[in-house]
C-alpha cells in the first residue's frame, strides 16, 4: 500500500511538473517599409503614418521559441522579407516629381526576449485547460542582408549630362514614365550617391504577439515586429544628387540615369500642381517653379555647401541617427511543441529510473 501510494505521489509530482519549453514552427505575413521613397500626402511622418498598406509585401521565415518560465522565454528567428515603394503612389509634390523606386529582398536572423502579459491556461474556463492563450511582448536585436534594387523609367528625352541616350534603342510602345522593362538593377552597384554602404546591418526588433496551445501540442498565434535599423540606404536614398560612384567607369550613364528619374512632362504637371497648391499671384515669388536640374546631378555640385546642394533624400546631418529606413512585419506563426520532462524530475527524480535493481535467484 505504501509503494502504491509512493508511485501515486510521484506520478503526480512528474506531471505538474512537466513543462512544454520547446516549439518550434514557421511563420507567414506581409511586411512594410518607412524610408524616403512613397509616403502619402505630407512631408514624412515617423512610425505608421507614412506607410502605403498597398505596397506591403510577403515576409515568412521560421523559429524556435524556448520557455524558462511561465513568463520568460527566448526566441530565435530566420526571415525573408520583402520591401517595396515608389514615388509615384504618393501626392506630395517634390516626392512625386522626384520619382524614384525600389524594392529590397531581405534577409534576416534575430534573437529575442519574450515577456508574458497577461495569460488564461483554460480559454473559456471549460475545464479542459485546453485551449491556453498568453499574450507576450518582446524585444531583442537582428542582422540582416539588404540589396537595395530598382527600375528603370523611360524619359525620351533624357540625354544626361553625358550626352548618351542610355535607356532604350527601341522603344516601341513605350510612353514618358513607363517602366522600359522588368529588369532589377542592384543599385548598390552604381553608386548613386557618389557612396558606399554595406549590404549587411543590425536592427531591433520590438512588438507584441500572443498564440493559443492546442492539446498541448500546436500553437498557432499571431505577432507585429517593428524593426528600428541604423541604416539610410534600404532603398538606396539618402542625402544629395551627388556624382555618382559606380563600381565601373561603363556604369556611370546608367548611375545617371538610375539616380535621376524625372521626366518634362512629369516636372510639368507637378509644377501645375505646386501652383494650384500655392494659389497666389505671386507664385514664382513665394514658390519657385521647379526645375529638371532639382532633380539630378549637375557637374561641379559636388563642391558647393551642402545646404545648397539638391536634397536627393530624407536626412538631417546635424541628427545622424534620425530619419534612418525602418521595416515592420506582421506574422501568423503556426508551431509544434516539444514536451520535456521539468527540472523538478530530473533532479529529485532521476534515481528511479537509474536505481541498481536487486534480483533474486531461483533456487532448485
Amino acid at each position: 500500500m505504501r509503494r502504491l501510494l509512493f508511485l501515486m505521489i510521484l506520478f503526480t509530482s512528474v506531471t505538474a511538473g512537466a513543462q512544454y519549453q520547446y516549439d518550434y514552427g514557421i511563420k507567414i505575413g506581409a511586411s512594410n517599409y518607412l524610408g524616403d521613397i512613397g509616403g502619402k500626402n505630407l512631408q514624412r511622418r515617423d512610425y505608421f503614418y507614412d506607410m502605403h498598406l498597398k505596397q506591403s509585401r510577403y515576409a515568412f521565415g521560421i523559429y524556435g521559441r524556448y520557455k524558462f518560465s511561465k513568463r520568460l522565454a527566448v526566441n530565435a528567428n530566420f526571415d525573408h522579407i520583402l520591401i517595396q515603394d515608389a514615388d509615384m503612389y504618393t501626392t506630395y509634390i517634390p516626392r512625386a516629381t522626384r520619382n524614384l523606386n525600389f524594392r529590397n529582398r531581405m534577409f534576416e536572423f534575430g534573437a529575442r526576449v519574450e515577456l508574458t502579459l497577461w495569460y488564461d491556461n483554460d480559454v473559456g474556463n471549460r475545464g479542459f485547460y485546453n485551449p491556453d492563450y498568453k499574450l507576450y511582448a518582446f524585444a531583442g536585436v537582428a542582422a540582416y542582408y539588404s540589396n537595395p534594387q530598382g527600375r528603370l523609367i523611360y524619359d525620351p528625352d533624357d540625354t544626361l549630362s553625358t550626352g548618351e541616350h542610355v535607356l532604350v534603342d527601341n522603344p516601341g510602345d513605350l510612353k514618358a514614365g513607363d517602366f522600359v522593362d522588368n529588369t532589377w538593377y542592384n543599385l548598390k552597384k552604381y553608386g548613386t550617391e557618389g557612396t558606399t554602404y554595406s549590404n549587411f546591418g543590425f536592427a531591433i526588433p520590438v512588438g507584441i504577439g500572443m498564440y493559443f496551445t492546442f492539446n498541448k501540442e500546436w500553437r498557432v498565434g499571431w505577432e507585429i515586429s517593428w524593426r528600428k535599423t541604423f541604416s539610410d540606404y534600404l532603398d538606396d536614398v539618402s542625402t544629395y544628387y551627388n556624382k555618382p560612384d559606380p563600381a565601373s567607369d561603363d556604369d556611370y550613364a546608367m548611375a545617371l540615369a538610375l539616380q535621376s528619374q524625372t521626366y518634362q512632362e512629369l516636372l510639368d504637371a507637378q509644377n501645375e500642381l505646386l501652383k494650384a497648391e500655392g494659389d497666389n499671384p505671386l507664385y514664382e515669388e513665394i514658390y519657385p517653379a521647379m526645375s529638371i536640374n532639382d532633380f539630378r546631378f549637375q557637374p561641379g555640385q559636388q563642391n558647393i555647401d551642402a545646404d545648397n546642394q539638391s536634397s536627393r533624400g530624407l536626412h538631417d546631418p546635424a541628427n545622424p541617427l534620425i530619419k534612418k529606413d525602418n521595416y515592420i512585419t506582421t506574422q501568423i506563426t503556426v508551431g509544434k511543441v516539444i514536451r520535456g520532462r521539468s527540472k523538478f524530475y530530473k533532479s529529485k527524480y532521476s534515481w528511479v529510473k537509474n536505481r541498481n535493481v536487486r534480483r533474486s535467484r531461483a533456487k532448485f
